[in-house]
């Protein structure tokens, strides 16, 4: 990981190439998932089950795409008290912070006889994608809350969840107790590409929706970018990323520890320190060196901060928010002795952690905003996963006699502007009508 200091050539072309990492796809895969797609879309379950058999679950039985009531019940005899408290915590926060985002239909009468608003509705289905996550061994309960939840409190009618099934065939039971918990309609053992087309299209055993969201790898990043506009999806998520900003008051392990908590995540994950202390970053370096020692997955932790790492000095901390602001990061964390004067200077980042006992992992779990987040600078227009990913406005419009009238003249003289005869016949054979 290298110490640049900013600005300079040697920084600038690292944080170019920072942002130029993209989503690491390639032309054969996005030809592979569009076979997928297409697979599915016109042989169902069939073409489920059998990628399903190929890469999750080779004994899987044809009806088994779903799981059971009975798997419900078992699992919750699976798992342990601590585990159950710690879910409850979060499936409360979780939902305390989403339902804030709640937002109600709403009647005006700006003028008189007009009558003006917005009908907000629920879509009618949504679908929840959760990773598999190491066969299945390392299950992403996180995922499960943070889609679930602020699609029930949207008011959906119908909420599936698909998951890779583990190699036996069954799926995690911290994510069925979770699924049950948040008030899943069902879970279909299906991932990657295939889960994906067979939320989107709907097959014989798992329903069409209307909006799929939730994280995944680049297959099905891929198949959500494809199927976007045939149905809503969340966002095109890219590899995991972090800035931390720091006047080098805290302790260069919090730093270090913290970059490490996205490094881990992926070898095309980003993690950059923004810091006006030049000791302190050198302390930062090697700290990172001592933590990466013992760390499970070291080797991608490495990978990440050498390709996509870097520790930039600048000479203020207003420099180091202008880096900010240009990067648009996922996860932006102020490590500062007092950050909250310096939250206006932010502009564009999905979440951010404030002071040194706010790592971003509380957010990840715990502490209620959504985690699922825009990366890849799209924070400069996009927003974190919430209630209003689940619902749809439309506009209501109602006019008497008498508005209509005082307005008619208007609308064709604009229609005809536009050269549209029929929109202003449409408003023309009213006013004659009733004159």
């Amino acid at each position: 990981m290298e110490m640049l200091k900013y600005p300079s050539a040697e920084a600038e072309a690292r944080l170019k190439a920072i942002v130029a990492r993209g989503l690491g796809e390639t032309e054969e895969m996005t030809a592979q998932v569009v076979g997928i797609l297409e697979d599915v879309r016109t042989r169902g379950d069939e073409a489920v089950l059998e990628y399903t058999r190929r890469f999750d679950a080779p004994d899987l039985a044809a009806h088994a795409l779903c799981v059971t009531e009975a798997e419900f019940d078992a699992a919750e005899k699976m798992v342990s008290p601590d585990f159950m408290r710690a879910l409850d915590r979060a499936v409360e926060q979780i939902a305390s912070f989403h339902r804030r985002q709640v937002q109600n239909s709403w009647i005006d009468t700006p003028r008189d006889g007009v009558m003006l608003g917005q009908l907000v509705k629920p879509v009618d289905a949504a679908g929840v994608y959760v990773p598999g996550a190491t066969g299945g061994m390392t299950p992403l309960v996180s995922s499960v809350l943070m889609g679930g939840i602020p699609a029930r409190i949207a008011g959906v009618q119908q909420v599936v969840m698909t998951t890779p099934p583990m190699a036996d065939g069954s799926v995690n039971p911290h994510l069925l107790v979770a699924a049950r918990k948040v008030g899943m309609d069902a879970v279909i053992r299906a991932g990657s590409a295939w889960g994906i087309a067979a939320m989107a299209w709907g097959t014989e055993q798992v329903p069409r929706v209307d909006v799929i969201v939730g994280p995944g790898n680049i297959w099905v990043t891929l198949a959500k970018k494809l199927v976007s506009g045939m149905v809503g999806i969340d966002m095109i998520a890219g590899p995991s990323e972090i800035l931390v900003i720091s006047d080098g008051k805290a302790p260069a392990a919090y730093a270090a520890a913290d970059l490490l908590s996205q490094a881990e995540h992926d070898t095309m994950a980003s993690a950059i320190l923004v810091t006006t202390d030049a000791a302190f970053a050198r302390e930062v370096l090697a700290e990172l060196d001592r933590q990466l020692a013992n760390l499970p997955r070291k080797d991608t932790a490495e990978a990440s901060l050498r390709d996509f790492g870097a520790i930039l000095v600048v000479d203020t901390l207003e420099q180091a928010f202008d880096v900010s602001n240009r990067l648009a990061p996922e996860h932006l964390e102020l490590l500062m002795e007092d950050p909250l004067p310096w939250i206006g200077k932010v502009r564009n980042a999905g979440a951010i952690f404030c002071g040194t006992h706010t790592p971003e992992p509380m957010g990840d779990y715990i502490a209620g905003p959504n985690h699922v987040l825009p990366t890849a600078g799209t924070a400069r227009f996009a927003s974190a996963l919430g209630v209003d990913h689940f619902v749809k406005k439309s506009s209501l419009i109602s006019y008497t006699r008498e508005a209509f009238m005082k307005e008619a003249e208007d609308v064709m003289h604009l229609a005809g502007i536009e050269g549209l005869e029929a929109h202003a016949h449409s408003v023309r054979v009213r006013l004659e009508k009733t004159k």
